[in-house]
């Protein structure tokens, strides 16, 4: 298995709790997203982990390669399948956005899984992607920390300028930078491919 992967399997419920033990840092970021995200029409959260963001964000599916945490999404009330980014297992052009929160540092192939979101993604359907950037002041907060750093040490940080590229290497359009915070950032974009 591999390690970033094993470590949200064996650690499932370290990864659940800190959001509570955090809830400050936690409710600003999701006040963050509710202001990017759409506030309508069907949503999927690639990368949905236990639910944290896709339950109080109304987002309906998800998707993630940990069953763990796909039973703790599940739990929530998510219609959440294992899997990864991809390879999404929807037809083209079913959700009028896709959420993807602290997942690209964890992608081998951003551009690949980016491709895949525009291909579900229906004509003008918005991507919202939320990054810890690299060399951020989160970054290195939070590597410090026992509990996150034990799943960030896997991590592959990147800069605003690299995910602003995978968004215009893959098509999406109307990019822009939403909001950026002691090196936390949130990009939309919006695709206007027709599969």
């Amino acid at each position: 298995m591999i390690p970033s992967r094993r470590v949200f399997a064996e650690y499932t419920d370290d990864y659940d709790r800190w959001f509570d033990e955090h809830g400050d840092v936690y409710r600003a970021q999701v006040h963050m997203l509710r202001n990017a995200i759409p506030n309508h029409g069907l949503g999927l959260e690639v990368g949905v982990g236990s639910g944290r963001f896709a339950k109080p964000l109304n987002i309906r599916c998800g998707i993630d390669p940990s069953r763990e945490l796909i039973r703790i999404a599940r739990q929530r009330g998510i219609e959440a399948v294992i899997g990864e980014g991809e390879h999404l297992p929807y037809r083209a052009g079913t959700f009028d956005y896709v959420l993807m929160m602290t997942v690209i540092c964890f992608l081998d192939d951003a551009v690949a899984v980016f491709h895949e979101v525009s291909r579900v993604l229906r004509p003008g359907g918005m991507l919202v992607v939320a990054f810890i950037e690299s060399g951020g002041e989160l970054t290195l907060q939070y590597l410090s920390e026992p509990t996150k750093g034990r799943f960030l040490r896997y991590a592959k940080f990147r800069t605003v300028e690299e995910a602003v590229g995978f968004f215009s290497d893959t098509g999406f359009t109307k990019v822009s930078v939403v909001k950026r915070t002691r090196g936390f950032c949130i990009i939309k974009g919006q695709s206007d491919m027709g599969w």
